[in-house]
């Protein structure tokens, strides 16, 4: 019988997101020989596709900008907001861990980080600030990857312009107001000129920003101090020592490029595979509005199907699905593909904070503050939605809107609206009546809501909804629009519509964890040698979203504490941040 080849290492990570590679650098840094194995034939899960935003409270960024906040403020703010769900160890881990994680990062790797000083928190609940808690990876020149780059997930393309991703922030800014200011013309004219020689010269941008940046400095960083790095490196099982149900997982069977090999890790491994948003079974299992679990679109990778999962239940491990909503919700509308393949989930993120736009049921009502967060727009969206009815709403503006910020992936002036209309994506009508018509919705419904929006938003007040009444709403919407910048009339036609679906940018049901990011099997108890982080585990948020970033601040916090605890270098949670002494007593290098 043929024997299985056999790779050594001391820590094997399955999967190639923000989470694992966190782990991987993490445990390297310590000495580990570390493999990462990588499903795809690309590194960078759902994370190269992300914002790249981490929540991370007390962070040294906001430090040093005189941000300085009581540790008990992010504490009351998640005790608020996770209510049943909140896990005092978890959260404490967090709030010790995480500007200790953003320390040791810039310290001794590649990466780098730009504050989110001015993003507020989603909601206004007790313990909620106005800025300070985040951050994200800085952009980052790929040619710095050498052969790598070739092997880094690509941003989602139909976020981009052509390939090109755009920054948060100023970046963004520029993009928007390009028509309208010189300063910002100059902006795009440059940014659109250096990716044309990009593209040229190497087929890609190399001017990378948010997630994208981020995993590209981990990987940077993981190639730097020498983890080997697989692609299409697909984990069959998991394998554990003599002690039968009770024994420490020392590794995995992995076929990489079509070959089989046993891949022994001295010290354990860690899941890192993305969670399920594209495993059917396990959405029909877990989402309510989906029994069949197909109608659901996500913004994910198509090759995050559940296997790390998957993986740690076939030998004990328990999966959580106690938690408030299974899933990162977000509004998606479904963009066709002209060479028949089948369409693409177009994340709404940002237009719908913008000033002159209103979402409607089928009935033509509102049902929510458009400016919400995307995870809060689809929990009232299934809320309000009848039981057998579709889930779906329709985004509704004007000319001058589309023409100002874009419609879903519609892009704004000069992009000609030609081709998002003949492909069905984009409806337009002279009247509110015909829109209607168009799109399934009833016409009296959408003009008595129009105007009754329209006869307050003149004045930049939403009796109905409050778009615009908190810091999160207006730092979506449009500042140089006055007196509400999330609020503007619908009234020069003609008339535009999208369709919205629910998505999700992820999973949060997963497999249960401690603070140190070890799975517990179903009596409670850590797994030896085994460990799950990202949306492989069960989110720390409980399922609830108090603010942008808690998937991604998270998974680097709790995929460096296993990197550590894989390593030797157990942590333990306390009730304030750590400061600097902690961080060098626990042995961090220095």
């Amino acid at each position: 019988m043929k024997r299985e080849p056999i790779l050594e290492c001391d820590v094997l990570v399955l999967g190639s997101g923000a989470a694992g590679l966190a782990a991987a650098v993490t445990a390297a840094t310590r000495g580990m020989r570390v493999i990462v194995a990588e499903k795809a034939n690309v590194f960078g899960g759902t994370s190269a596709w992300s914002g790249g935003w981490m929540w991370i409270p007390g962070n040294s960024l906001a430090t040093r900008a005189g941000i300085v906040e009581e540790p008990e403020a992010s504490r009351t703010y998640l005790r608020n907001e996770l209510g049943a769900h909140f896990d005092a160890d978890k959260v404490d881990a967090l709030l010790q861990s995480g500007p200790e994680m953003v320390e040791f990062f810039e310290r001794h790797t590649s990466m780098r980080f730009i504050d989110g000083n001015r993003i507020p928190d989603f909601h206004t609940t007790p313990g909620a600030v106005s800025g300070g808690r985040s951050v994200c990876a800085m952009p980052f020149d790929g040619r710095e990857l050498g052969p790598l780059i070739d092997r880094l997930r690509p941003p989602l393309d139909v976020v981009t312009i052509k390939g090109m991703a755009i920054g948060s922030g100023q970046d963004l800014a520029h993009f928007f107001n390009a028509t309208r200011s010189l300063r910002s013309a100059w902006h795009v004219a440059r940014r659109l000129a250096a990716f044309a020689g990009h593209k040229l010269r190497h087929g890609r941008s190399m001017h990378l920003v948010n997630g994208n940046a981020l995993v590209a400095r981990l990987l940077k960083s993981a190639h730097d101090l020498g983890v080997d790095l697989r692609t299409n490196a697909d984990a069959v099982a998991l394998q554990r020592d003599s002690g039968g149900a009770a024994g420490r997982v020392v590794g995995a069977t992995i076929e990489i490029e079509g070959v089989a090999y046993e891949v022994r890790a001295a010290r354990g491994v860690v899941l890192a595979c993305g969670g399920y948003p594209h495993d059917l079974a396990r959405r029909a299992q877990t989402f309510a509005y989906t029994p069949s679990g197909r109608e659901h679109w996500s913004a994910a990778p198509e090759s995050n199907t559940g296997d790390g999962i998957r993986l740690g239940e076939a030998i004990g491990g328990q999966f959580d699905a106690s938690l408030e909503t299974p899933a990162a919700w977000a509004p998606v509308s479904l963009v066709p593909q002209r060479d028949g393949r089948p369409a693409v989930a177009f994340p709404h993120l940002i237009e719908r904070a913008k000033p002159g736009v209103i979402a409607v049921t089928r009935a033509g009502q509102r049902f929510v503050n458009e400016a919400s967060s995307y995870h809060d727009f689809i929990s009232a969206l299934i809320g309000t939605t009848p039981a057998g009815e579709e889930v779906c709403a329709w985004l509704i503006c004007d000319h001058r809107f589309q023409r100002r910020y874009g419609l879903g992936f519609s892009k704004p002036f000069p992009f000609p609206l030609g081709p998002y209309r003949r492909s069905g994506y984009l409806k337009r009508a002279t009247s509110l009546a015909d829109l209607a018509t168009q799109c399934g919705i009833d016409p009296q419904g959408l003009e008595s809501t129009v105007a009754a929006y329209n006869s307050y938003a003149k004045d930049g007040f939403d009796p109905q909804f409050h778009k615009g009444s908190t810091p999160y709403n207006r730092v979506q919407g449009d500042a140089k629009h006055t007196p509400n910048p999330c609020l503007a009339p619908i009234d020069d036609g003609p008339f535009y519509a999208v369709k919205l679906l629910p998505g999700s940018l992820g999973t949060f049901a997963g497999l249960a964890t401690d603070a140190n990011a070890r799975v517990l099997d179903n009596a409670g108890q850590p797994m030896p040698g085994l460990y799950a982080v990202g949306n492989d585990a069960a989110s720390m948020m409980g399922g609830c979203y108090p603010s942008g970033g808690i998937t991604l601040g998270p998974a680097m916090t709790f995929g460096y504490r296993a990197g550590l605890s894989i390593a030797g270098a157990e942590q333990k949670t306390q009730a304030t941040p750590a400061t600097n002494s902690t961080i060098q007593s626990q042995g961090h290098m220095q």
